[in-house]
């Protein structure tokens, strides 16, 4: 079996999953086998309870004629599949990475667009080389743009997912001290998520450009076509402007105001506005776009409860994307108490980084450092630092916070998010 043969079956598919307990009618499965647990066990019952056909990558399951197909490894072909079927699109693929900000940036853009186009995009987190593929062997006929988002945490792996979803156009939010270990160090942030351009220059494609990121300008200077924004030369010019803690763009003299905090999110904003103008969307629906987009993915969410003003930021946590939400969380209006929780994959510089962090936090003045995770845990010795989140839930439980607004910022390890109740 490969793809070519197996192309025309694909395209009668509703969709491809591989996740056995989202087996629909005409979908097919891809039987990935683990450490514990080998899904092939289950092609024949998939193929019974309607899944159109069952890729397997052990030959002892392989039925064609119920159209249980061996591959020698599902991964392999899971992407070779993506790669034909994205040779076959005439429509324009958009490449998102960076450090801090993808995913709300690909869920901006792909409100932005929507007004104009019928869009595929990236779902929740499914931005690496299983989720990449996925994400294009679900765009249909009736699509007229896709936005893929692309993550790693060491170097080679956006070469890959470019050589996967080929994209067009592509942009890097921005380059900051995340996975460091993986990466090592800064220096390995930049050359890693900077394959995103060497894809985009080999290939003649187009580059979205902040010129007010130095590193962003010296990687593409001198590179045409680019779209730019961020200063007065840019093709795009936008000024910042924030309203009740939410932060919002200003463009020839027009306001769209998000429902996002965070100087932060300006950048991503104007990301998403520049491509909406690029692609003819007017500005009027580009700030219905943005006015209408609610962050739902505990990412710059701003929650009211029992009086007080919650910042959900606990999808992910590193240097960069801390720091910038300390100093955004300290312009709030009245009494602040921030719970951060660890920031993970930093490697040698994991001591160092939480003892500036935590040093941050007491310049600023908050009236109530919270930390949680054994990283922390290790520079800060106060009554107020907990090992993990269910101690920290039990300190909630004996007495709630005073603050009116809190702050809740740590990695997805941290879990933080199941303190929310208790506050």
């Amino acid at each position: 079996m490969n793809t070519e043969q197996f192309y025309p079956l694909f395209l009668q598919a509703e969709k491809v999953t591989i996740d056995s307990r989202k087996i629909g009618k005409n979908d097919i499965f891809f039987a990935f086998s683990g450490d514990n647990f080998n899904a092939a066990t289950l092609a024949r019952q998939a193929i019974d309870n309607g899944a159109l056909a069952v890729i397997v990558e052990q030959k002892d399951f392989e039925d064609e004629a119920k159209n249980i197909f061996y591959v020698p490894s599902t991964l392999d072909f899971l992407q070779e599949l993506a790669v034909y079927h994205r040779k076959q699109l005439q429509i324009p693929v958009i490449g998102l990475t960076g450090s801090n900000g993808k995913t709300t940036t690909k869920e901006i853009i792909h409100a932005v667009l929507s007004e104009k186009f019928h869009v595929q995009y990236t779902s929740g987190n499914l931005n690496n080389h299983i989720g990449v593929p996925l994400t294009l062997l679900s765009i249909k006929p009736e699509h007229e743009m896709a936005v893929i988002e692309m993550g790693a945490n060491h170097q080679k792996e956006i070469e890959l997912l470019c050589s996967i979803a080929q994209p067009d156009f592509g942009y890097i939010t921005n380059f900051g001290k995340a996975h460091l270990e993986g990466f090592g160090g800064f220096e390995g942030v930049i050359k890693g998520k900077s394959e995103l351009y060497d894809y985009l220059k080999s290939n003649g494609k187009t580059i979205l450009v902040n010129e007010n990121d130095p590193v962003q300008v010296e990687k593409t200077e001198h590179y045409s076509p680019r779209i730019t924004f961020g200063n007065s030369h840019s093709d795009y010019q936008f000024e910042l402007f924030s309203e009740e803690n939410f932060v919002g763009l200003l463009y020839e003299g027009e306001k769209a105001i998000s429902k996002l905090t965070g100087a932060y999110n300006f950048t991503n904003l104007c990301a998403a506005a520049s491509l909406g103008l690029h692609f003819g969307i007017g500005f009027e629906k580009i700030r219905h776009a943005i006015e209408k987009y609610m962050p739902t993915n505990m990412r710059s969410q701003i929650v009211k409860k029992e009086g007080k003003t919650l910042v959900l930021d606990t999808y992910n946590a590193n240097p960069s994307s801390m720091t910038a939400s300390l100093h955004n969380f300290i312009t709030f209006e009245g009494s602040k108490t921030v719970i951060i929780g660890d920031m993970l994959e930093l490697g040698e510089e994991s001591e160092k980084e939480h003892k500036a962090l935590l040093r941050l936090a007491e310049e600023l003045g908050f009236d109530q450092i919270i930390t949680v995770g054994k990283n922390f845990s290790s520079v800060h010795a106060s009554p107020l630092s907990f090992e993990n989140t269910a101690a920290l839930i039990e300190f909630l439980k004996a007495g709630k916070i005073q603050s009116e607004n809190v702050l809740l910022k740590g990695s997805r390890g941290i879990a933080l998010e199941k303190s929310i109740d208790f506050i």
